[in-house]
Formats: structure tokens, C-alpha cells, sequence
């Protein structure tokens, strides 16, 4: 899966994200929406991961929404 695909499905796959980083706030998702970069950076600013924490975090999320 790759972010055109999020981006475009955002919709769906939001709830799936939402449950996964549930320090990030409503507005947080609404800034977000599908973006890759905003949302590296929020978890960056939420959870005070760093950049590299983040990226493998996404990521590892990712490649398990590729599983059916």
C-alpha cells in the first residue's frame, strides 16, 4: 500500500489510524488527512518520537494494512 492509496481512501483507513495513535486529536487527523509528512510530523510532536522512531513506526502500520 502506498500513500496515493491512503490519501485517496483516507476515509476508510482514518479509524485504523485513529486507533493506532490515539494521542492524536481530532484537528491532528484533520491536518493529516492521508498526508505522510503530517503525519511523521505529529508523531514526532505527540509522542516525541524521532524522526527515524516515526518513519519505521508508519511504516510497520503500513505493511500490516497490506495483510488481509
Amino acid at each position: 500500500m502506498n500513500w496515493d492509496t491512503i490519501k485517496g481512501q483516507w476515509k476508510q483507513f482514518a479509524g485504523r489510524f485513529k486507533s493506532t495513535w490515539g494521542n492524536l486529536t481530532d484537528d491532528d487527523w484533520t491536518v493529516i488527512a492521508g498526508k505522510g509528512d503530517e503525519l511523521l510530523g505529529k508523531l514526532q510532536e505527540r509522542y516525541g518520537y524521532n524522526k527515524d522512531r516515526a518513519e519505521r513506526e508508519i511504516d510497520s502500520f503500513i505493511r500490516t494494512m497490506d495483510k488481509p
